[in-house]
């Protein structure tokens, strides 16, 4: 996953923008790491926050708004009622609480409904543990600021706890929990419950769908005309400027007229927040001239739209200090405020993510039995790199599948019957492949371990196939099902053509797929199949790739952050569902507009 506005190795695909194409074009695709295409995504940018999480930036990201109420609080006041306020605290991996906000005291009331809200980011790629402290707050400081009061100092009343994603995934987005006491214990009194809420942000849903156009542009080549293309940043308060997205490149035309460019209003920030457009002749060494740049806000281009007027473009200042004026000019063909159904939008109205699994039994591994081998089960509870996938892979997932019913698979394996296997059930049921969450995937893979030999080679195609058939089917009788394939291999595949064909034809298919190397492989081939430098798939009979629905990382990538590099994988998850959904013009069900 290289930086997302890199623009060499075929990357003059559009990044960044979440422009709508039409359906069945070659361009549907989430604008991934290198150039990647640019889908529609709706507002979250994965390759944006890819590039950004990778200088220290804070990503771009759905702003959750969480409201607290409860019922039958106990009451400690001797005289009136308890007065009551809610503390929100985010667990960390270290276990530690890190503390998200306050709400306000509400005076005398057993059943408090709290106005002022908790805002933290939603992040898919994350479990994000909730804790909740409800204290009764003693009058004499009733006056004390909430953000001041020193919570020794108040009357517990008792705490919940739960998962982000347990929330959002309701279809009324609010969950009620039990109170109990610190040690876990709900003891022999009741201690009320408390019902979270969770809200996205409205800002979440605005985009801007805009079409730019040049004129009179210079020429930068010698032989024939520029290749332009444009890079948007926004100015940040530091005085510097983040890239946020780029346009097509359009080669030899210096009049050019780009494809719709779709920005949220998480990543032009205000109307009025001023941003940088930038105008280069492409260069495949990455050495772009810059034609001319201008700094406009929102306002200001929605106002060039409407008075159909032309900005015109400034050459760096030279040695002089002095901006030249060009006659070079940008246009706004098209300006269209709109909004935008979210990943959540979806997911709490009923849509589902499906988890797949299929793990690699190639002889390459190394004998289980030793402790060297890549399956190697250790005694001592630490998990080996295809255990640790599967649960931080589907830890995530887990909560986004109502039935938690998952298929496993095995591939390069010699099963039962002594014949060597692409695609195996990995509980050894000769017809049923699903198996009872994410501990049920553990354990179908331990027993297989001892009564599968390793094999090989190593074919993707067989269990890539496999997984696009359910998927297909599941069209027949249902469009509210996105299938995520996570294959965890570690070795060099055998069967790359077919691998290539079969990931084409999925790319029409609710599905996407995760791979993740193990081991010290070469996995150069694997990046290929990974179209993140806006270099699509292309079939053996010329048929390109509808969007880019691979991602690989190899375990041993160390990625930034709080995230290991296959949950850094997640990241792309919920663009990818959003191209395929608004592609085919599937909207949330039953959902009334914000």
């Amino acid at each position: 996953m290289g930086g997302c506005f890199s623009d060499v190795r075929g990357g003059q695909e559009a990044v960044g923008g979440t422009q709508q194409r039409p359906m069945g074009g070659v361009g549907v695709g989430v604008g991934g790491g290198g150039g990647g295409g640019g889908g529609n995504n709706g507002g979250h940018n994965d390759a944006v926050d890819h590039f950004f999480r990778a200088r220290g930036q804070p990503a771009l990201f759905s702003q959750i708004e969480l409201s607290l109420s409860a019922s039958k609080l106990r009451d400690r006041d001797v005289m009136s009622k308890s007065d009551p306020m809610a503390v929100v605290y985010l667990r960390k991996r270290d276990g530690m609480l890190e503390e998200l906000g306050r709400t306000e005291v509400i005076l005398n009331s057993l059943d408090p409904a709290w106005i002022e809200m908790i805002s933290l980011a939603y992040q898919f790629e994350t479990v994000q543990h909730l804790v909740f402290h409800v204290y009764d707050v003693d009058t004499k400081y009733h006056n004390v600021p909430v953000k001041t009061l020193k919570l020794k100092d108040q009357e517990f009343l008792g705490e919940a706890s739960c998962v982000l994603s347990e929330i959002v995934t309701k279809q009324s987005r609010s969950l009620t929990l039990s109170l109990h006491n610190k040690n876990l214990q709900v003891g022999l009194r009741n201690l009320g419950t408390l019902t979270v809420r969770a809200e996205e942000s409205v800002a979440s849903r605005t985009a801007v769908e805009i079409i730019f156009r040049c004129s009179q542009l210079e020429n930068k080549d010698m032989f024939s005309k520029s290749d332009p293309f444009l890079r948007i940043s926004r100015v940040v308060e530091s005085g510097g400027s983040l890239p946020i997205c780029k346009t097509e490149v359009i080669n030899n035309n210096l009049n050019p007229t780009w494809r719709p460019l779709c920005l949220s209003m998480q990543q032009f920030g205000s109307k009025e927040n001023p941003l940088v457009i930038e105008c280069f002749d492409f260069d495949t060494s990455g050495n772009h001239a810059l034609i001319g740049k201008l700094q406009k806000s929102m306002a200001d281009l929605e106002k060039l739209h409407k008075e159909r007027n032309g900005a015109n473009f400034t050459s760096p200042a030279s040695h002089h200090g002095h901006e030249k004026f060009l006659k070079s000019q940008l246009f706004v063909d098209q300006f269209c405020e709109k909004q935008q159904y979210s990943f959540l939008d979806y997911i709490s109205s009923g849509f589902e993510l499906t988890f797949m699994v299929a793990v690699d039994f190639t002889a390459s591994n190394g004998n289980p039995r030793n402790p060297d081998s890549l399956h190697y089960i250790d005694p001592s509870g630490r998990y080996n790199s295809y255990q640790q996938a599967i649960m931080e892979v589907g830890e995530v997932i887990q909560f986004y599948d109502s039935d938690r019913r998952f298929t496993a698979w095995g591939f390069g394996g010699r099963t039962y019957d002594g014949t060597v296997s692409h695609c195996f059930n990995l509980n050894g049921s000769p017809d049923g492949y699903e198996v009872e969450g994410v501990e049920g995937i553990m354990a179908a893979y331990a027993g297989a371990l001892h009564n599968v030999s390793l094999a090989g080679p190593t074919l993707f195609g067989h269990v890539i196939n496999r997984a696009a058939q359910i998927a297909g089917q599941s069209l027949s009788y249902n469009h509210s099902k996105y299938y995520v394939l996570l294959i965890i291999t570690d070795g060099v595949l055998t069967d790359q053509q077919e691998t290539m064909d079969a990931l084409v034809r999925a790319s029409d298919l609710p599905l996407s797929i995760l791979i993740v190397g193990v081991g010290g492989a070469d996995f150069s081939q694997m990046e290929r199949l990974d179209a993140d430098h806006g270099i699509r798939l292309e079939s053996s009979t010329g048929r390109v790739a509808t969007r880019d629905i691979v991602q690989f990382v190899p375990m041993r990538e160390v990625h930034r952050g709080s995230i290991s590099a296959v949950q850094a994988l997640l990241e792309e998850l919920p663009g990818q569902f959003l191209t395929y959904m608004r592609a085919r013009g599937i909207k949330p069900h039953t959902h009334t507009p914000p």
